[in-house]
């Protein structure tokens, strides 16, 4: 998995090239004004400490059905998840750090996560647990899952050292009546990018970046990694359980044998229970393994996280290629006619030859009037080729941040999932060694 991972390299489109070596000074200035995910590492580490998850403790701890109205006036039921915040340095002086707490529903949460990819398009957003549209989204089981998920979501956010900062996300944990208003305030639906636009952008950008690329090749082969290994653990679980329940029908006939027996009675109904008991610990196991799942779902959703990430960048340089092209062909006109020749077929041309060339003041008040949008053009293109460079500094630091998250994240997940195997395996020759001491002492 890790050797399909795209590393930083040093290639630029080439229109930022051309900027390079001009802005290179104003480039190192704005570096040391830059957020927590563009510091050197020691001080990325420091704002990392100083993050809002190590300042307050975060926990969704109970999950409540509720019935009510939702906008359009339907009748409708949902479940509802209480928040609950303290503070942590309050309790290190010795006091008790009072608990805040808050109800919200899902879609809130799903609220707060589109504004802050739209906020922060440069950063790879952590995922909210899958949501179910059909009517077992209901399920304890399924609640309680998502509760655990939702509250990983939260501790995620307040441990990354950029969206733990954001205002409206501590809002989110602090402020139960208002916050929507506020979130809608901000604005950022006008600022999110339509899907059909990303789509236009992906195939229509000429200078793609080759890291950009190799990053969602990468997203798009990891999430099929995921999603092949959640299926094979779907099946290994089910026959898992099936061999389990057959302890079970064990269990059943030592114990009906030992009601016949009078001097292997007792070892055959010792042995039966020993199967019983052993055929019941599945149900506990089958949880834990789907704890198991639901860490490498989230990793299954990152997927997308990275891949809008990629999006973001394949629209900024399709504008910036858009802006490059308007200003040379604005430049070209303006040649065309100080010069009187025209390079190309137009149907400015043709005008021209239909009803006669314009008059020298008509000529001068257009050159006027292009030298003008030349001028705020050429504006425009330095503005973007800042802004992309600025994007792709900081994409590519907080992608860094991501992957020693996953590396470290999948690694503590795939061990203790092994671990898990060998104690269940321990355990079946456990029983069995339990089952042989009975049959012996027979």
């Amino acid at each position: 998995m890790e050797s399909t991972e795209p590393e930083p390299s040093d290639s630029r489109p080439e229109e930022e090239e051309e900027e390079e070596e001009e802005e290179e000074e104003e480039d190192e200035e704005e570096e040391e004004e830059d957020d927590g995910a563009l510091l050197p590492p020691k001080q990325r580490l420091a704002a990392m400490e100083d993050c809002l998850a190590k300042k307050m403790e975060i926990t969704v701890s109970e999950a409540e059905k509720r019935t009510g109205r939702n906008a359009m006036n339907i009748q409708e039921t949902y479940t509802a998840y209480l928040i609950e915040t303290r503070a942590i340095e309050s309790q290190s002086e010795g006091q008790c750090a009072p608990v805040e707490s808050l109800w919200r529903r899902y879609s809130e949460f799903e609220l707060l996560r589109n504004y802050l990819s739209v906020t922060y398009p440069h950063i790879v957003v952590p995922p909210l647990p899958e949501k179910r549209l059909s009517a077992d989204n209901m399920d304890p089981d399924f609640v309680e899952r998502r509760r655990i998920g939702l509250e990983n979501f939260l501790l995620r956010v307040a441990s990354h050292p950029v969206l733990c900062q954001d205002k409206i996300f501590y809002a989110f944990l602090m402020q139960e009546g208002g916050w929507k208003e506020m979130v809608n305030e901000t604005g950022f639906q006008l600022k999110a990018d339509s899907r059909l636009k990303a789509l236009n952008a992906t195939f229509r950008v000429k200078n793609p970046d080759k890291r950009f690329t190799e990053l969602k090749h990468y997203s798009d082969e990891l999430q099929s990694v995921i999603s092949h290994l959640l299926r094979v653990r779907a099946r290994v679980a089910d026959r898992l359980y099936g061999v389990y329940k057959v302890h079970g029908n064990y269990g059943r006939v030592f114990s009906e044998w030992s009601a016949i027996e009078k001097e292997m009675g007792d070892g055959l109904q010792s042995a039966g229970h020993h199967m019983d008991v052993y055929a019941a610990s599945i149900d506990d196991i089958l949880e834990e393994e789907e704890h198991y799942a639901d860490q490498l779902k989230e990793y299954l959703f990152y997927a997308e996280a990275l891949r809008a990430v990629c999006r973001k960048h394949e629209l900024m340089q399709y504008d910036l290629e858009m802006a490059a092209q308007d200003l040379t062909s604005k430049k070209q006109q303006c040649e065309e006619l100080a010069t009187g020749t025209v390079r190309t077929f137009s149907l400015k041309g043709m005008t021209s030859k239909l009803f006669g060339q314009e008059t020298p003041e008509q000529r001068e008040a257009k050159i006027k009037v292009l030298e003008e949008q030349i001028q705020e053009g050429e504006e425009q293109l330095k503005s973007k080729n800042l802004e992309g460079r600025d994007f792709v500094k900081s994409a590519w630091a907080d992608i860094e941040r991501f992957k020693e998250q996953k590396n470290h994240d999948l690694k503590e997940a795939l061990i203790s999932y092994a671990v898990m195997q060998i104690s269940m395996c321990k355990k079946g020759i456990q029983v069995w060694t339990n089952a042989k001491e009975c049959f012996s002492k027979m």
